[in-house]
């Protein structure tokens, strides 16, 4: 099986990782929440790794920052949801906290990233 240039990208892996813990926390949000920030966290945190993926794919260094850029944004958006979702009671203090370091972790390397691409 082939093993595409975004599946190698450090950064595409915490993603993803990301991804699998959001799953798993909002998995005890309450019911009612199932359409709203249960989906919203789970879609713009697989955006992140959607968007790393898709900017492999293009021809020059500038659509590939551009990706990145996309993928830093869709990664404030989930910050903002987990805040929301912190100041609602619907996640510990602990896992806050667990997520807040992936996702700083996850920005600090996109942020690499793009610079890497636009120097290129």
């Amino acid at each position: 099986m082939k093993i595409y240039s975004f599946q190698k990208l450090e950064v595409w892996k915490e993603s993803i990782e990301l991804v699998k813990y959001f799953y798993k926390i909002t998995n005890v949000f309450p019911s009612e929440e199932k359409f709203g920030l249960v989906s919203q966290l789970r879609s713009s945190s697989v955006s992140i790794s959607s968007n790393l993926s898709e900017g492999t794919s293009r021809n020059t260094n500038k659509d590939k920052a551009h990706f990145t850029t996309m993928a830093f944004s869709s990664a404030m958006e989930v910050l903002n949801q987990l805040i929301i979702s912190k100041e609602l009671n619907f996640i510990s203090e602990n896992d806050y906290i667990l997520v807040r370091n992936k996702l700083e972790k996850i920005t600090n390397m996109l942020n690499a990233l793009r610079k890497t691409q636009l120097n290129a």
